[in-house]
């Protein structure tokens, strides 16, 4: 699942009259970044929810076919925050069959060389556990957030921040493995946020993270976008 349904108040003027995955960034939109990634890694399903300017998402990435992928399209009015999206969205993610399992969420306006690829070892394992769990990909913190999110232990555990917690306090990079069933509580529709879930997993010991010094960016205001841009080859 790719996140998009963001008003990306941060980036006006420019998101005024396009949603912020889809401001171009190296020739093309930031989502195209992240889809293809997606591809390059194997998977053939996606699916993207959007409210703000949310049809002009659909018309211009369609069904994702040239891209080599089926994207499915999970449209909000308003936009639900990360889980309530994430309900709003389960009966596309988990099929017409509707078995529960594991899925790869990542945000629409991130841009980073991360190796989806990786991460499904650690899905499969993440499949037969008995009660549900998350698994974080972490980032050094970056300097509009220098006391990061998480600790991360040498073991791969993930802590809350506090006196106690032993590890490396780090940036969640907005990738993340989930179990469909932390989401059958919220009745579709609800407008809720992600952080309680996060929490509540990283207290039961039922976190698990990695950190990935690759390249990741946030991009949040036009200067950022415009950097961006410029690094990249033409």
């Amino acid at each position: 699942m790719i996140f998009a349904a963001g008003r990306g108040e941060r980036m006006r003027p420019l998101t005024d009259t396009t949603p912020k995955p889809l401001l171009p960034v190296g020739g093309k939109p930031l989502i195209v970044w992240q889809i293809e990634a997606l591809v390059r890694a194997g998977f053939t399903d996606i699916v993207i929810n959007h409210a703000w300017l949310g049809d002009q998402l659909e018309a211009a990435l369609g069904d994702g076919a040239r891209f080599g992928v089926r994207l499915h399209w999970s449209a909000e009015g308003t936009a639900l925050e990360t889980a309530g999206g994430i309900a709003q969205a389960l009966p596309l993610i988990t099929g017409p069959e509707g078995p529960d399992g594991i899925f790869l969420a990542v945000s629409g306006d991130i841009f980073c060389d991360f190796d989806y690829r990786t991460l499904l070892p650690r899905a499969g394992a993440m499949a037969g556990a008995e009660r549900p769990r998350m698994h974080l990909v972490m980032v050094p913190n970056p300097p509009f957030h220098p006391r990061g999110d998480f600790v991360l232990d040498a073991e791969g555990r993930l802590a809350l921040p506090g006196p106690d917690a032993g590890g490396e306090s780090l940036t969640f990079g907005n990738i993340g493995l989930y179990d469909t069933r932390l989401f059958h509580e919220i009745v579709p529709g609800q407008k809720v946020a992600m952080t309680p879930y996060y929490r509540a997993a990283i207290a039961e010991g039922r976190a698990t993270g990695e950190r990935f010094d690759g390249r990741w960016e946030n991009i949040g205001t036009p200067g950022q976008l415009a950097a961006l841009d410029r690094s990249l080859p033409a």
